[in-house]
């Protein structure tokens, strides 16, 4: 090649490469939210759901984890679905035992993840991937479907009694679309079972507590929270909400996560700019073109977004930590289980009126609450 041909091939590089750092430039500055971390509480590395319903265990793992983080640690990348064919397992016989009338889904929530490793144990990730069907990603629709008719066959009662051969077959399912789960493996040259790994790093459920804000209910009393995926029926402690707030506040403060029921099906969750807030006029035409003014959240509005179904329970996130835009609007860190998506890579950046209007409740450690926090709620 003449030096001519050389100079010129060069040139097309890094003119090729100017163009892609323009670029590049431009889309930083089309985000609009331009966030400042201010508190930061150490946690493990975002993960990734893939195509299941399973994000409840994804942050609850990611809850478990950045707990063992903070009492041990100890950094390990937990297995999630070791924690969801156990989880199955215990809805198909609730959903028996309930004739039927009991939700039966992949859903669930933080505190499910608790529950289950106390019964079952944990392993890390490279012990159970739960990834045998050939896909790089998890891909869980056939698997429910298969075991959805595997419950309802059961509750049919064909035979005028419960066959004790149904948790073998769906045992099977589990088998067929996750694998079968080891007996044993090892961490760091130790050889351990799930129930050991799970008594060398407790995790007491007794230790952690949900606490929710509704006013349809009495403050700092328990809470059985009636949405679909709460099919433990596990209670939540209601307080109003200025004080679930100012908890949620104080835990970050003193290094704990926070897992995090809410929803993100509405117009204020943007996946590109990487935030969520409670505009105060949704179809306002400088929503996520400038900041725009927010809803005050009340507590009365809180409870009326629930009771209409604007405020639901589809999603479970991590919360880490706390932020403030450019214009000093305070908003927290979520880690997210979508994988290294949007701007920030796999966090979310969710505004203070955002939690208050679409919180459904948090999972956390009682010791994460003020000791006057603890006092009302006879903790």
């Amino acid at each position: 090649m003449s030096r001519f041909l050389k100079c010129f091939a060069v040139a097309l590089l890094l003119g090729a490469g100017t163009v892609a750092m323009a670029q590049d430039n431009k889309e930083e500055q089309e985000h609009v939210y331009q966030i400042t971390e201010t508190l930061n509480v150490p946690h493990t590395p975002v993960d990734n759901q893939g195509s299941s319903g399973t994000c409840w265990c994804f942050a609850g793992i990611g809850f478990v984890e950045a707990e063992i983080l903070r009492m041990y640690g100890k950094e390990f990348n937990l297995s999630e679905m070791f924690v969801v064919r156990n989880a199955w397992c215990e809805k198909v016989a609730k959903f028996v035992r309930m004739h039927g009338n009991s939700t039966l889904s992949q859903g669930g929530e933080v505190c499910d993840v608790l529950y289950m490793i106390d019964k079952y144990g944990m392993m890390p990730e490279e012990a159970y991937t739960g990834k045998v069907i050939g896909e790089e990603r998890h891909m869980h629709s056939e698997m429910n479907e298969v075991i959805n008719g595997v419950a309802r066959a059961v509750i049919k009662n064909g035979n005028k009694k419960i066959s004790p051969a149904y948790p073998k077959a769906l045992q099977g399912v589990l088998d067929a679309y996750l694998g079968e789960a080891p007996e044993e493996f090892t961490v760091d040259g130790k050889k351990y079972t799930a129930k050991s790994f799970a008594e060398a790093y407790p995790i007491d459920p007794a230790n952690y507590v949900e606490i929710c804000s509704f006013t349809s209910e009495p403050y700092y009393q328990p809470y059985v929270v009636e949405i679909p995926d709460n099919w433990t029926w596990t209670p939540a402690y209601n307080m109003p909400l200025d004080e679930l707030m100012g908890a949620v506040d104080y835990a970050l403060q003193q290094g704990y996560t926070l897992g995090w029921a809410q929803d993100v099906s509405n117009p204020g969750f943007s996946r590109k700019e990487g935030v969520g807030i409670v505009p105060e006029d949704p179809k306002d035409e400088k929503l996520w073109k400038e900041i725009v003014a927010e809803k005050q959240v009340t507590d009365d509005i809180h409870q009326t977004a629930y009771d209409n179904w604007d405020a639901g329970d589809d999603h479970s996130m991590l919360v880490v930590g706390i932020a403030k835009d450019q214009n000093g609007n305070k908003y927290y860190k979520i880690k997210n289980s979508w994988g290294a998506a949007g701007p920030y890579e796999g966090y979310w950046y969710c505004s203070e009126q955002y939690l208050r209007q679409y919180t459904i409740f948090f999972t956390l450690h009682k010791d994460a609450l003020s000791k006057s926090m603890k006092k009302s709620l006879n903790l």
